[in-house]
């Protein structure tokens, strides 16, 4: 189904409080090296019964191009709680970013399920042939940047990491998104009542960086159960004024190292 809402918001930061482990990785992070790439935004909602099947799509195809520079993120949205079930994994804040990309693409509002490819193309979530094409379309296309990031540490709720960019224009950000990677939820109310629902790359904590230097540090702060086998940070870059994204990397290697 399509919610239309109005066209408002900017950019988005969003942190949080967690207590997680401590430990601290090596430098072996995967690596957005200037090859194509796609990053695979999906705006979904467990109150909104035609989110399902685009969630069993954003599955299959992290499995089809496992090996491949393609990136997966799903934000939960919070518009469609009022319906009788509040999505445990919804942010206000993911909403508000789906409405900045509303405004990018020119877009009378927004709706669920909604994929964005690369912050520049748009399509409704569970079409599986727009996905594939979208996503072959950026793949042969070379990556406008790099990003390297390197020596993460994680240390007690938080996540420090260093990271390095190039071929980004002035007003671009850094984005960090700590993601779950996989979550089940028995719905008991709403659209999908009494359906259990499963979940991957779940967005659970957003940061954005702005890049007035080509290198530095960066920190995160981490969900409360956050652990080296069920989770991964992904970083990715981000123009501010298009919505275009340049590059996007993962610390999924380093934190393995300790798994």
């Amino acid at each position: 189904m399509r919610n239309l809402y109005g066209i408002l918001a900017a950019l988005l930061l969003v942190t949080g409080i967690g207590v997680a482990s401590t430990g601290k990785y090596g430098a072996r992070i995967k690596q957005g090296n200037g090859e194509g790439f796609a990053l695979v935004e999906l705006y979904t909602s467990e109150g909104c019964s035609s989110c399902p099947p685009a969630d069993k799509l954003l599955a299959k195809i992290t499995k089809e191009y496992k090996d491949k520079e393609v990136y997966v993120l799903a934000y939960h949205v919070d518009y469609w709680n009022r319906l009788g079930w509040k999505d445990v994994f919804s942010n206000p804040l993911y909403s508000e970013r789906q409405r900045t990309y509303s405004s990018y693409l020119k877009l009378d509002g927004v709706y669920t399920p909604q994929a964005i490819v690369n912050g520049q193309t748009e399509f409704v979530g569970s079409d599986e042939a727009k996905m594939n094409t979208a996503i072959k379309q950026a793949l042969a296309k070379a990556a406008p940047a790099r990003l390297e990031l390197s020596n993460l540490k994680i240390n007690g709720s938080k996540a420090i990491l260093q990271y390095h960019v190039s071929g980004t224009p002035g007003g671009s950000n850094l984005m960090l998104a700590v993601i779950k990677k996989y979550a089940q939820t028995q719905v008991k109310a709403g659209e999908n009542n009494g359906r259990m629902l499963s979940h991957i790359n779940i967005v659970q904590r957003l940061e954005s960086i702005v890049l007035k230097n080509n290198a530095g540090s960066a920190e995160i702060a981490l969900p409360n159960n956050f652990n080296n086998k069920d989770w991964d940070i992904i970083g990715f870059v981000q123009v501010k004024s298009t919505g275009e994204i340049r590059i996007a990397a993962s610390t999924e290697s380093a934190l393995k190292e300790k798994s």
